[in-house]
């Protein structure tokens, strides 16, 4: 996809952030009377990260975005904008993209929040992206940070056992035409009271059978969209990197998708389901251990509360 100038767009640099605590399936096994088999064997997370109280959202958010201005060799005063990817920031702790906007120094940077809860990085990356084809900026800042562990009922099975902390972040800059595919989207808009937050407690609930019906039967159709509209064949995916909502549901869309030689990101196991951050996360963690090198194709799907989903094609930095 290109604009009327013919300016492309790319992934220059990543970065991430995992708080120091790990909350393991068997001590969450101990607090509801049920095995780390019976939990690990419904969501496939052993560990799920939980933030400390200093933790907060934008302090992650900027922990993450200040590795991957250095992965990028971006100066921080070269940034035009900053989106920040979130569904779990308290509003009274102010806007997340001004604070980290402020903390990296960037201070010629518009800045925004963005709420498409775990789709939340592939819509705000398709934004960058267009915004730099556009000429509106030549780098962006998009960071997802999360720290469900403030939003979970902590007496909630349901959702206790799958949700953890962190924050993962990206560099958009210019870059060829096929380095950032257009995105598919969509949502499920009928739906959205399948996940909400309850207006007494202020706490998630989710209905989780039928999210994981939406989730295998809805997604994979968006993401093969993606892939054509990248002129990207299957078999060139280096990656397939889907939200970490429970690796059930990442091993059902993989298997759809049919991406064969792809490595499929399955970072959830150890870091829980990070709602926007789980997709930086999960690449990240894909290329820092060398399951994939600069230049490859990787599939990024998102989909979650709302119900929204989305997809696109990158070039991994």
């Amino acid at each position: 996809m290109l604009s009327e100038s013919g300016r492309g767009a790319r992934l220059r640099g990543l970065g991430a952030y995992q708080p120091a605590h790990s909350l393991t399936s068997e001590e969450l096994g101990r607090r509801f009377g049920r095995t780390a088999e019976w939990i690990e064997t419904r969501t496939g997370f052993v560990s799920r990260w939980t933030a400390a109280e200093h933790e907060t959202v934008a302090v992650m958010a900027t922990a993450a975005a200040n590795e991957a201005l250095t992965d990028s060799q971006v100066p921080a005063e070269e940034v035009d904008l900053v989106i920040a990817a979130t569904c779990s920031n308290d509003p009274r702790a102010g806007g997340v993209a001004a604070q980290v906007a402020a903390s990296l120094g960037a201070s010629n940077a518009g800045v925004m929040d963005l709420n498409a809860a775990c789709a939340g990085f592939c819509y705000a990356t398709a934004v960058a992206a267009d915004a730099v084809r556009a000429g509106s900026a030549h780098n962006v800042v998009v960071v997802a940070s999360e720290k469900m562990t403030d939003i979970v009922d902590p007496a909630d099975l349901g959702t206790s056992i799958i949700f953890g902390d962190g924050a993962g972040a990206a560099i958009i800059g210019l870059g060829a035409p096929s380095a950032i595919g257009p995105v598919a989207w969509g949502h499920d808009g009928a739906q959205a009271s399948l996940i909400e937050i309850d207006g007494g407690t202020n706490f998630l609930r989710m209905d989780g059978q039928a999210v994981f019906r939406w989730a295998t039967t809805a997604v994979h159709p968006v993401a093969r969209s993606a892939c054509e509209r990248a002129g990207i064949e299957m078999d060139d995916l280096a990656a397939v990197v889907p939200h970490q909502a429970n690796l059930r549901i990442v091993d059902s869309l993989a298997s759809k998708i049919g991406a064969r030689r792809a490595v499929v990101a399955r970072e959830g196991a150890v870091s829980g389901n990070t709602s926007a951050a789980s997709i930086p996360l999960a690449l990240h963690a894909l290329r820092q251990r060398g399951a994939v090198e600069s230049g490859d194709h990787a599939l990024l799907i998102g989909f979650g509360a709302g119900l929204s989903l989305a997809a696109l094609v990158v070039q991994v930095p």
